[in-house]
This record gives C-alpha cells, structure tokens and sequence, in this order.
C-alpha cells in the first residue's frame, strides 16, 4: 500500500537534485530518464512519445516543478495498476539526489543509514515544498531514537538545540538532520553499531511498518512439528522467516477484521502458546515467556482493533493527530488574525466617526468657548466694581476705627457683618470657580461623547439659573449693605449724642479738678504750717517742758542749772533706754 503524498516527497527529491543550476527548472532530457526510471521501478509500461506530446507548446526551455507535476500525476502515477516496491522506489529518489547534498565519510553514520533518516525525514515532514520537518516532529523522532538506543531523554539538551533551531526558523531539511545525527550532537557516548540499530529499528517502526518482532516456535500445518522462525508483525499480515535477516520469508498470515488471537493452555511440552484464527486456517504459536507472550497478544489484538475500525497503523494516526492538531491550531491562529483584521477595520471606522464627532465637538467647543469669554468679561466687571466697593468699604470702616477706637466694642456687630460680606464675596468667587471646573468637566464629557451636547444644553440652562439666582443673592447683598449704611447713620448719630454726653463729663470734671486743686492747696500750706509746727517741738525737745506740777521732793541740779526732769523720770528714762539696748543686741 503506498500513498501519493509520500510517494511525491520522494520525487521531489530527485526532481530538485535534477537543478543543477538551481533556477526551479530542470531540463526535458533529464526528465525523460527520471521518467524513465520511475516508470522501472512502479513497474509501469514508459511511453516517451507521450512526454513530447505533453510538453510540445513549451519549447522554451527547462520546465518547472509545477510544469511537470500534471504530466507525473497523468501519465505515470495514475497508470500504477499494481504494488511495487516502495523501498527500492525510495533508493533510486535517494541515489538520484544524496551525492550532490551530503557526504557522509565525516559522519558517524553510513550511507545506509542516512538513506533510513532520508526516508524518515519525508514520512514526517510537512505535505509542503519545499519540504521541512518542523520542532514537534524533530522531537518525536529523537525521542524515539532514544528510546530504541536504550538511552534517557533529555529534555534540557533538546531546549538548548530549539534555541538554535529558532535561527532557522524552528526547521530543518533532510540533509540537516542527517547532518545532526551523523556529528553526534544527541547521541554523544553511543558506538557506531548502536546508533545504526536504533536508526534501523525507528526505520522498521515508521517506515516498513513493523509493530513488532522476534523469534517464536510455530506448528507445522503438515508435519506439525515445533520450528523456531523469525515474526515481523505489519498492520495487516504477520510475517515469519527463517532467521532475523529477512531474506528467506517462509509464509505470511493474513490479518482481516475477521481473524482473533487467543491464549492456549499448555500442551505437548510447550508453554506460553496462543493460536491466531483467520478465515482458513489456524496458527499456533509459542511464546519464549509470560511477558513476551502477553506483548505479542496485546499487539495482534490492537492490530485487529485497528483494522476493524478502518484505521491506519498507530505511528501514522499519531503523525495524523498531530498533524491535525497543528492545523486546528493554524486554523485558530488564522481566524484569531482575521478576527483581528475585522477588529482593526471596526476600530479604523470607529476613529473615522470619532474623528467627525470630534470636529463637531470643536466647533462646539469654539462657541462654549466664545459665550464663556463673554461671561467671564461679565464676571470681571462685576469683580473689578465689587472690589471698588470693597476698598470703599474698607475705607469707611478705617476711617470709623480712627474715629471710634474707645468705642470698638459697639462696632463689633458692623465688623462682623463686613466679615460676612468678605465670606460672601469668597464663596461667590468659590461659585464662579466651581462654575467654571464644571464648565471644563462639561467640555471634557463632550470630546468623549457628542450625545452629551443636549446635557450640555440643559446644563447652560441650569447656569443661567445659578447666575440669576447668583444676581438676586447680589441684589439681596446690595439691600443688605443699604441696611448696614442705615444702621452706620444711626450708629453715628449715637456717636455724637455720647460724645457731646462726654464733652459735658469733661467740662463737669475740669471744674470738680479746679476744686479739688485749692482744697489740694489749702491742704498744703496746713501741712506745710503743721510741719513747721512739728520741726520746732522736735528742735526744742528736751529743752522745753510744759510746766507742770512739781514735787515735793529736791530737785536735780546740773552744770547747767536745775533738771528739767525727777529723778523718777530720769530712772524711767534709763528703763527705757536699757530695754532698747538689749533688744538690740539679740538683734545683732
């Protein structure tokens, strides 16, 4: 059984090593012989007339890839009647086409070999010329490489080598992975004969489709004797040869859906035995062991599972999952990259319609801007004669300070209502800056939507209202500053009466200060006398003694003359002065 699709891989090979010159073109006389050849080898008559004939409008040279694939289809792969020989079809591609890409003297793998990992290569390679193998099935071969070498994955060498492979854009051609394994890059430590087995049994697996293989004993249909013989297990027959070289084939078994494996029990000395039962005949066959008993059960039944359901072998649906699996994703990648497209479209013709709101909200905008103007004009004005009356005010109230200082605890209330004007006047100022942030926010909501312009209507119409009511709480503060003016008259007309009352005070208190002024004077000059007065006794103390009434007894004589005192005096006189002597001298 081959498929077409392989079949070309294979052709393009050769058809691409053809191109000498590598122009895309190949020359008609080189075509006749792999025309020719192909023909040998698919076991086909070759009719030279027909090339010639096919290709007699184009005389103008070497024909194209595209100008010979109607001409293989045609005349050679349409006429394939029965089966050929796959595998020697494939040898004569790669004898065509592997001298001219590759040496393999400085390899560590033989011209074999390498013809294995070419045939490897076009069974997982993409249906896409010229032909790759991506990173998902360099990884599936490698880690099936490994595992026939008996050698452990490792993924943080094959991390390393996708780095490298980005630089080629995550793929390789035929001849560089061949190149790949012949250096060694992920079989270092492996001898040559190792690495030439595990290429041959990954070959076996994907290429010749063998499921399975070893040595069993069969029975004889005849003689029914117990001969050792060599199994090879496909998707659809079970082969068996004389010994693991394959080149002696004894007979097949044919697999249908029909067929069933069985376990025996053991019997005529042999154990591990099962028989496979097909349409005609029955085969039986004994196993080396438990385990490779159950390994060879296991994989005929699935054999049999997979040709009931019509499927292929497990190594093409896997290649067929993931091969699907890829362009599920692609046809993500593609709906995501055309849904961006819509996307970009829908985003530019909503910027379109942006762009025109956006002149609409200018021209808006310019003649918000205009009336704004006016009424900031307005606002100014209004400010420029509030502030004329308030420095008039505060010249008033100044001049009523220097006037009125002794009296500035009845002017409190008329400098607590000119604070409250003041405050008045800063929350208007507040008001009109709040007015004009909102009138920022309002333009702002417009250069976002245009269905905001008839809330911008109503929100002008709101601030007229505010302005109106803004222009009656100006009237009501006029009214209030003609009560303020009033109750200042009457506060003046107080003014004067107290300081007229107070003119009166003082005229009462100058005459009461000339009064007091000539008692202060008579006082004097009685103090004055009464000191004289006083000076003359302190003088003459001692000297002078009022008469009094003598006694009786003698009377003192001094130096001077008689005493003016008795001895009781004189002794009440010592008394005196020796108490204040010694309370003196405590004192000290």
């Amino acid at each position: 059984m081959w498929l077409r699709d392989e079949i070309l891989k294979s052709i393009w090979h050769a058809f691409t090593a053809l191109d000498v010159d590598q122009r895309g073109k190949v020359s008609k006389s080189q075509l006749k012989v792999l025309s020719h050849s192909l023909c040998t080898v698919m076991k086909i008559p070759h009719d030279p007339v027909a090339l010639e004939e096919h290709f007699k409008d184009d005389d103008k040279g070497p024909l194209s890839n595209q100008g010979y694939m109607p001409y293989l289809n045609r005349f050679i792969l349409d006429k394939v009647q029965e089966e050929f020989d796959v595998l020697e079809f494939n040898k004569m591609c790669w004898t065509l086409c592997y001298k001219k890409n590759i040496s393999t003297k400085h390899l560590l793998i033989s011209d074999d070999d390498a013809f294995k990992v070419w045939c490897i290569f076009n069974f997982l390679s993409e249906d896409k010329y010229p032909l790759v193998m991506i990173t998902e099935e360099i990884e599936c071969f490698l880690r099936k490489l490994m595992e026939a070498m008996g050698s452990g994955w490792s993924e943080e060498k094959f991390c390393d080598y996708k780095l490298q492979l980005h630089s080629k854009n995550n793929r390789l051609s035929a001849w560089e992975l061949i190149e790949l394994l012949g250096l060694g890059h992920f079989t270092k430590g492996m001898t040559r004969q190792t690495l030439s087995m595990g290429i041959g049994e990954v070959f076996q697996e994907l290429i010749l489709d063998v499921l399975k293989q070893g040595y069993m004993m069969k029975k004889g249909h005849k003689r029914k004797n117990w001969t050792e013989r060599w199994f090879v297990l496909r998707p659809n027959s079970l082969s068996y040869y004389v010994c693991e070289d394959l080149v002696e084939k004894k007979g097949d078994i044919i697999l249908d859906p029909t067929c069933c494996v069985e376990s025996l029990p053991d019997k005529e000395g042999k154990k591990c035995m099962f028989i496979i039962k097909c349409t005609d005949k029955s085969f039986e066959i004994s196993a080396s062991d438990k385990k490779k008993k159950q390994e060879w059960l296991q994989a005929i039944q699935t054999c049999l599972q997979l040709l009931r359901l019509g499927l292929p072998s497990p190594h093409r649906e896997a290649r067929l999952r993931r091969r699907e699996l890829r362009q599920r994703q692609q046809t993500e990648e593609d709906d995501l990259a055309e849904r961006m497209k819509h996307l970009q479209a829908a985003n530019e013709n909503k910027q379109r319609q942006l762009e025109g709101m956006r002149k609409k909200m200018e021209e808006a905008a310019a003649t918000a801007a205009e009336e704004e103007h006016t009424r900031k004009q307005t606002q100014l004005d209004l400010q420029d004669r509030y502030r004329l009356e308030l420095k008039r005010e505060k010249m008033v109230r100044q001049q009523m300070e220097e006037q009125v200082a002794q009296k500035s605890s009845e002017l409190e209330q008329y400098l607590l209502r000119v604070r409250e004007l003041e405050d008045m006047y800063r929350r208007l100022e507040d008001a009109l800056e709040d007015e004009k942030q909102a009138k920022q926010d309002e333009e702002a909501m417009h250069k976002l939507q245009a269905s905001l312009l008839e809330e911008e209507a109503a929100k002008r119409a709101e601030l007229e209202r505010f302005h109106r009511q803004q222009q009656r709480a100006l009237s009501q503060t006029e009214a209030e500053k003609q009560e303020l003016v009033a109750e200042q008259r009457l506060k003046e007309r107080e003014l004067q009466a107290a300081m007229l009352q107070l003119e009166k005070l003082e005229r009462e208190r100058l005459g009461a200060l000339e009064q007091y002024q000539d008692v202060s004077m008579k006082l004097e000059r009685a103090a004055n006398k009464t000191k004289t007065w006083k000076d003359k006794v302190a003088k003459h103390e001692g000297l002078v003694h009022l008469i009094q009434p003598g006694h009786k007894g003698p009377q003192m004589i001094t130096n001077w003359g008689p005493a003016s005192f008795t001895d009781v005096e004189l002794e009440l006189r010592k008394k005196s002065w020796q108490e204040r002597k010694n309370q003196g001298a405590p004192a000290q």
